[in-house]
């Protein structure tokens, strides 16, 4: 086990070094289960601000959740940090001798200034008759899709979560109803929101109900 981080870490530092700056890697180590301190490798992690010792991701909460036989490596996606920054983004799992995933393996590119420049070129190499197509303001349906939002900790990446629950319903909590607030409870329940500790207390807390309305919640949630 200890050899097989060892060479994920090497990998990880011949990546770095090899597209410079603009890439951060990422490595999270499932096999202790220590989720509030998942990452055990960085490199150039001035990207995201992120440090060894810190916090999960929404995609290891996913992970912990599901079946590992149905956990497939994510590539090419897009990511975004608290400062702005858009990172093309791919996830791959790496997996022990049982099949089970052990380790997490996250690369993480910049492109922030590269969309700059591609925005840059599409204005002036734009036709007019391009511009009917997209609906005369330059934009169109094929844009890039909404980015995830990278956490540095359990804390943010709960409070990110619960945002994007109550973005769901589209209510304030106090207008929910029933059905709104086992909305709320099964996207959390999905996202392993409830993996963090004392989360339980935060969510019923939030939407006024007990720990016992909230448990069975959850159960309706997964019927």
């Amino acid at each position: 086990m200890g050899k097989r981080l060892d060479l994920l870490k090497q990998i990880s530092h011949g990546l770095a070094v090899h597209f410079g700056s603009n890439c951060e890697i990422v490595i999270h180590d499932l096999t202790k289960r220590e989720i509030e301190h998942s990452i055990v490798c960085v490199e150039n992690g001035s990207i995201s601000g992120r440090q060894v010792g810190d916090g999960p991701s929404r995609i290891v909460l996913e992970t912990l959740k599901r079946d590992p036989s149905k956990i497939h490596d994510r590539l090419s996606y897009l990511t975004k940090t608290e400062s702005g920054q858009i990172l093309k983004s791919s996830t791959m799992y790496v997996r022990g001798d049982d099949n089970n995933i052990e380790y997490i393996f996250a690369l993480n590119y910049d492109i922030t200034s590269l969309l700059t420049v591609e925005n840059a070129l599409h204005s002036l190499i734009t036709t007019e008759s391009e511009l009917e197509l997209e609906g005369g303001d330059g934009t169109s349906d094929g844009g890039l899709a909404q980015p995830q939002k990278i956490t540095h900790n359990v804390n943010e990446l709960l409070d990110s979560l619960i945002e994007q629950a109550l973005a769901l319903v589209g209510k304030p909590v106090a207008a929910m109803n029933k059905d709104d607030k086992v909305k709320v409870v099964q996207f959390l329940n999905n996202a392993g929101a409830f993996l963090i500790t004392k989360s339980g207390d935060k969510v019923a807390s939030l939407l006024g109900i007990s720990k016992f309305t909230l448990y069975n919640y959850m159960d309706a949630a997964n019927k």
